[in-house]
This record gives structure tokens, C-alpha cells and sequence, in this order.
């Protein structure tokens, strides 16, 4: 039965994950589908040039002008379209809510004071009753609360309701204004002299019958809109007047006025061979991309990476054709190099450089020197975003492009014996091109990080940056904090180095790791600075909850911030779901009852990545060796040691894909850090090790 059991559950956990990859499998099917459509399509207008194929997209193969006067629907729709939206809507107060509230008020008072005149019944059977038969949902303390009040002070509570009722109400409530209003009601409840469980009776009063009671009136709403379009005059386009020019694309709207002028010619259909070939050339190069991301680039199937590949090479193919008219040598080829090699990898930028450049070869007919020269630049600029440290560096990328294409331009034309001041025009448009592509690289590259989400290393360079305002927030109002996370950060970099993980991905990350603890930074021992523990004044308990609260903190801090997710998910993993061992302990001696380890610990989830793992046993280690009264080498390592057993046997890093071999590796370098922190006080080598008391 058991067995039976098991297989269920692993029956019912593995086709979820089945339905996951055949979605996936799915959605990059219909994309590259969509991809090669749009590339047959671009293909064929340019290989099919002698044919009239006016539809929608289309290039108008010559100068069209309208053969009498004629409306511009579109145009005229889209004024009258203006105009409705300019009118604000017209809202009416609708009486009869406010009298349902106050009805409703009435009737709780009322019956308050009936329950308040029969002494023969105590205070809870009148509670009981109050709360049976009221239609307005209180809690049993705000039932009592108006029991207990004497006459004279439930006639001027009523009398206060009332008039903070009609206040409220009189102005109107929108559906959308509901929850402020309920937020306003509670503020007016704080600026009044009253109990606090009056308080609290006054706003459950009115926020539990207060409803919208302003709408839109939607008649007299339509009258006005129709008022305004009647003002609008028509568009007409007349007779003799350019609807759309040669080489202008033919929109929708071009399309209905030729066809309402009636010269619209019939397409015609394409060459049957013709489409046969292009879309096997087609296939073809996408086998060669698509082939080589599936055995060596794998995971751009997952996310948005392959809608970002196939963005950035079907933009460029758009771009380049726009481009080719005025010099076929600024093409900004060498741009998708460099972008795909930033976002994505460096080793696939150079496979779609060679796809660019033959679907483009085979479209604009680009002769061997213009070639040549987009194979080597590509090339080159997919070698040189190797460790960008700084955006501007891709200026000086793209001037190294521009250089590359000079000397190609150069030496194709010594080979052909060109005119020199041919070769110079070209030379100069060799060299334009490569700042243009650096300058579309450097203007769209925080298009791709913000809208797909990517995080690069130049991203994550800008996000180290001291002058980044969550840092700046962090050196100022927590500055304990702040100088653990530069700690941690040169330690969870320093790791990463050596067990092959994401360097700067583990270095940002702690720098961000706590920045939850900007919510209270005094709670947290390395900002105390010597004053008092407030945490001697709370339950252990609660000081766990303000502890334990700073991961969710950081996550909503961090979102709020716009970090990107693989920092957010550092934030969420870093204490994974370890309890608060200091305060679990002290609530076991303070405590009568014994309390749940499960209270007392993280809400998780555990490391998922090498990165956040890392960060996790970085974040510990300073805390550590910190504590350590008498920072010996020995005493140095043996705490690392511990710190990183501890969390394997608590199951921590059950869920990343560090080795034994990774953790020992992690160990001796945050040894090495740690010693070169605390080299200066190593004077006790025999010193035993002082156990670490607990720290927040």
C-alpha cells in the first residue's frame, strides 16, 4: 500500500513538470514558427522585387494620389475617438445608500440601548444577543464596548457617527475611493480624544456599513461625449492629394482609401520554386542556430532569452534593409554580435553573426568585401565584451569595430586596385559603422535588462556602485550593516571565484542581502553601536518575528527598487529557512510552555543557487568570526568549519547544487579573507575557540 502510495505521488509530481516542458517546447515552437514567417516575408519582398503586391507592410511600388475628394475614416474616427476621451465622466450622489447606512446605524444604537434597559440579563447574554442580531459585523470586545457605555455618552458617540457619517458621505464615494476613505476613517479616528476601544468601535462602525454611493451617470456622460463629436468636422482628402509616396509602407488605413478610390490593383502570387527555396534556405540557417543552442546553449530555451535572440536578429535584419539605401556599409551588423554576446553568450553571438550575415548577403546581394568585413567586425565584437567593466567601454568596442572594418575596406581594395579616395569613403563608412553600432548596443542594452529582465555584468557593476541609493540608505541609517555586507560581499566573491559559480552575482548580492534591516535598523546587534538591546525588552518570540522579518523586508524593499530577480531571490534565500537559535533558546528558558522550533524560524525558501548558498554561509561566517573573542587562525577556521557543517546537517544546502568538494573549496577561501582581516590580532595560536553566544 505504501509502495502504491509513492507511486502516486510521484505519478501526480512528475506530470505537472511533463505539462511545464511541453508548454515550453510549445511556446519556443510558435516563436521560431513566428520568427521564420516574418523572415520569409522580408526575404521574399526583396527577391520578388518586380512584383505589385500591395497590402498591408508592403512598400508602395510608385507615388499613389487620390482621384476625388474622399473622408479619411481613420483619421476622422480617431479625432472623434480624441474628443469622447477628453470628457470627463459625470457622476450623480445616489441618496438612498446614505439612508440604508444610517438606517443600519440607527438600528445598532437602538438596540443597544433596549439590551442596556433589561437588567435582568448580564453582560454577556447581551453581547451574545448583540451580536446574533446586529446586521453590521463587530467584534465581541466592540459589542461590550458600547454595552458599558452610560446614555448620555452612547447618545454623543451616535451623535459623532452621525456627523462623520454625513461628512464622509455627503461628498460622494467612488468604488475605486472605498478603501481610502476607510483608510481616511481611521485617521480622523486618531485625532479624536476618545478610548481607544471607542476608537476601534467607531471605525468598525462606519468602515463596515460605509459603501460607494457616487456613480457614474452614464446618459448624461454619453450626452456630452456625443456633444463633442458632433463638433468634429470630418478629414477629407482631396482630389490630386499624395496618399502615400513611393517606398512609404502601406498602413490599414492607406489600404481602405485605395480601395474606396477603386485602384486598388489585385496582387498577384508568388513563384511557387521561388518560395520552395527560400524558405529551405530558411530552414536551413535556422538549423545551424537553433541546432547549436540545443546542444550547447540549452537553457536560452527556458525564460525569455530565445524572444530576445529572435528580437534582436529579426530588428537588425529590418534595420540593416532600411540602412542598405543609404550606404550598405554602416550596417549595424557587429550590433547583434555585441548584444547577444552581453545578454546572452558570447560563443552563440558568433553563430547568429555568420545567420546575419548570409540571410542579409542573400537579400541585399552584398558583394564579398561587404561580407568579409561584417563576418570579421561581428567577430570581433563578440571577442572584445569579454569582461565589460564599464558601458563606455563598448564606445571604445565599437571604435576597435570600426578600425576592423577600415583595414577590411583597405585591403579588399588593394587586392582590387580601387581609386584611393573610393576606398577612403568607404573606409570613413567602415568606421562610422562601428560607433553606430556601439551607440544602438550602449541605447537599447537597458531596453533589454529593464523590459526581458536580463541581468548583466554591466548591470550588476552599476548595482555595487556605493552611490546606489539602497547602499547609500544602507551606509547611513545602518552602517553596521553596511560594512557586514562589504564583508560578506568580498567573501561570497571571493568563493564564487574558486568553485566556478557567478562572481559579481555572489558580490551584489550580499551587498543587497540585508537591506530588509533598513525597516529597523536598531533591532540588529551591529547597529546598536553599544546602546541598549531593545530586543531586552520584547518577547523572544516578537524579536523573532522583527528578525526573521527582514528577509521579507529586503524582498519588498528590493521590488520596490526594481532589483533584478536573481538579487531578490539572494534576499529571499539567504537565512533559507534556519531557526533564530538565540531567541529559540531564550524563549526555552523564559517559557513555561515549550515553544514550537517552527516559530522561530525563516520563512525560506533554501538556497537555489550556488550564488544564494554562498551568500547564505558568507553571512554566517562574518557574523562568526566576528564574535570570536580571540581571532586566531585556528580558532578562524574551525568556526568557518562549523558554520558550514552546521548548515549541511540542518539541510540548507539540500536544494543548490554545491559538492562537498565545492564547500571545502568555500572554506578555505573565506579562511584566506578572514585571515586577511584579522591578520593584525592573530596573537594567540593556542587560544581555545570561544563559542559563538547568538546574534541576530
Amino acid at each position: 500500500m505504501m509502495k502504491r502510495s509513492k507511486e502516486i505521488n510521484e505519478k501526480n509530481f512528475k506530470t505537472p513538470v511533463w505539462d511545464i516542458r511541453k508548454n515550453k517546447l510549445f511556446l519556443n515552437f510558435l516563436l521560431i514558427l513566428i520568427f521564420t514567417i516574418i523572415l520569409f516575408f522580408i526575404t521574399i519582398q526583396k527577391v520578388e522585387t518586380k512584383r505589385i503586391n500591395v497590402k498591408i507592410g508592403d512598400a508602395a511600388p510608385l507615388e499613389i494620389r487620390a482621384t476625388k475628394d474622399i473622408v479619411d475614416k481613420q483619421a476622422t474616427e480617431q479625432l472623434e475617438k480624441e474628443a469622447a476621451n477628453r470628457v470627463e465622466p459625470r457622476y450623480r450622489i445616489s441618496p438612498s445608500v446614505q439612508m440604508t447606512m444610517k438606517t443600519t446605524m440607527k438600528e445598532f444604537f437602538d438596540m443597544v440601548r433596549e439590551l442596556q434597559l433589561d437588567e435582568s440579563v448580564g453582560i454577556g447574554k447581551k453581547t451574545d444577543i448583540l451580536v446574533e442580531e446586529s446586521r453590521i459585523p463587530l467584534s465581541r470586545n466592540e459589542h461590550q464596548t458600547a454595552l458599558r457605555m452610560e446614555s448620555n455618552e452612547l447618545n454623543s458617540f451616535e451623535n459623532l457617527i452621525s456627523d462623520l457619517t454625513n461628512q464622509i458621505m455627503g461628498a460622494g464615494i467612488k468604488e475605486e475611493d472605498l478603501e481610502y476613505e476607510k483608510e481616511n476613517v481611521v485617521k480622523i479616528f486618531e485625532s479624536i480624544e476618545i478610548s481607544d476601544s471607542r476608537k476601534e468601535l467607531g471605525i468598525s462602525l462606519i468602515n463596515n456599513t460605509i459603501q460607494p454611493n457616487k456613480f457614474i451617470d452614464e446618459e448624461a456622460t454619453q450626452r456630452r461625449i456625443d456633444e463633442e463629436v458632433e463638433k468634429i468636422e470630418p478629414v477629407i482628402i482631396k482630389e490630386h492629394q499624395v496618399i502615400v509616396r513611393k517606398g512609404d509602407i502601406i498602413d490599414s488605413n492607406v489600404l481602405n482609401i485605395i480601395k474606396e478610390l477603386g485602384i486598388l490593383k489585385e496582387k498577384e502570387g508568388y513563384d511557387r520554386r521561388t518560395v520552395l527555396g527560400i524558405i529551405t534556405l530558411i530552414i536551413l540557417l535556422e538549423i545551424v542556430v537553433f541546432g547549436y543552442i540545443f546542444h550547447f546553449n540549452s537553457e536560452l530555451m527556458d525564460g525569455n532569452r530565445l524572444l530576445i535572440l529572435l528580437i534582436i536578429v529579426t530588428a537588425l535584419i529590418l534595420i540593416s534593409q532600411g540602412i542598405y539605401n543609404i550606404s550598405p556599409f554602416i550596417m549595424p551588423v557587429s550590433a547583434g554580435a555585441l548584444l547577444i554576446a552581453i545578454l546572452l553568450d558570447i560563443r552563440l553571438s558568433l553563430i547568429v553573426n555568420i545567420f546575419l550575415v548570409f540571410i542579409l548577403s542573400f537579400i541585399l546581394k552584398l558583394d564579398d568585401t561587404l561580407m568579409t568585413m561584417y563576418l570579421i567586425s561581428g567577430s570581433i565584437g563578440a571577442f572584445l565584451v569579454i569582461r565589460q567593466h564599464q558601458r563606455y567601454n563598448i564606445l571604445i568596442n565599437g571604435l576597435l569595430i570600426g578600425v576592423s572594418n577600415l583595414l577590411t575596406i583597405l585591403s579588399f581594395g588593394l587586392i582590387k586596385k580601387l581609386e584611393l579616395m573610393d576606398i577612403l569613403i568607404k573606409g570613413g563608412y567602415g568606421l562610422m559603422n562601428g560607433m553606430f553600432c556601439a551607440v544602438l548596443t550602449i541605447g537599447t542594452l537597458p531596453l533589454w535588462e529593464n523590459v526581458f529582465e536580463v541581468l548583466t555584468p554591466l548591470k550588476l557593476l552599476e548595482l555595487s556602485n556605493p552611490n546606489q541609493p539602497l547602499l547609500k540608505r544602507l551606509l547611513i541609517e545602518a552602517p553596521g550593516t553596511y560594512h557586514h555586507s562589504i564583508i560578506v560581499g568580498n567573501l561570497s566573491e571571493r568563493a564564487a571565484e574558486v568553485i566556478g559559480a557567478d562572481p559579481l552575482i555572489s558580490r551584489v548580492g550580499a551587498y543587497y542581502h540585508d537591506i530588509g534591516k533598513l525597516s529597523r535598523p536598531y533591532f540588529f546587534k551591529e547597529n546598536q553601536l553599544g546602546s541598549d538591546n531593545p530586543h531586552d525588552k520584547l518577547k523572544p518570540s516578537m524579536s523573532t518575528l522583527i528578525i526573521t522579518n527582514h528577509a521579507k523586508d529586503g524582498i519588498a524593499l528590493g521590488k520596490k527598487n526594481k532589483l533584478p530577480k536573481e538579487i531578490i531571490d539572494i534576499i529571499a534565500q539567504h537565512h533559507g529557512d534556519t531557526v533564530v537559535s538565540y531567541f529559540y533558546h531564550k524563549a526555552k528558558q523564559n517559557e513555561s510552555l515549550e515553544p514550537k522550533i517552527e516559530d522561530f524560524r525563516y520563512l525560506g525558501p533554501k538556497p537555489q543557487t550556488k550564488e544564494a548558498a554562498i551568500v547564505m554561509l558568507a553571512d554566517s561566517t562574518e557574523a562568526a568570526v566576528r564574535s570570536i573573542k580571540e581571532p586566531t587562525k585556528k580558532n578562524i577556521e574551525e568556526m568557518i568549519r562549523n558554520i558550514i557543517r552546521g548548515k549541511l546537517e540542518d539541510g540548507q544546502l539540500e536544494e543548490c547544487d554545491l559538492t562537498l568538494k565545492s564547500l571545502n573549496d568555500i572554506a578555505n577561501a573565506f579562511s584566506s579573507v578572514m585571515m586577511g582581516i584579522f591578520h593584525e590580532r592573530i596573537e594567540y595560536p593556542n587560544s581555545d575557540l570561544v563559542k559563538k553566544k547568538g546574534d541576530a
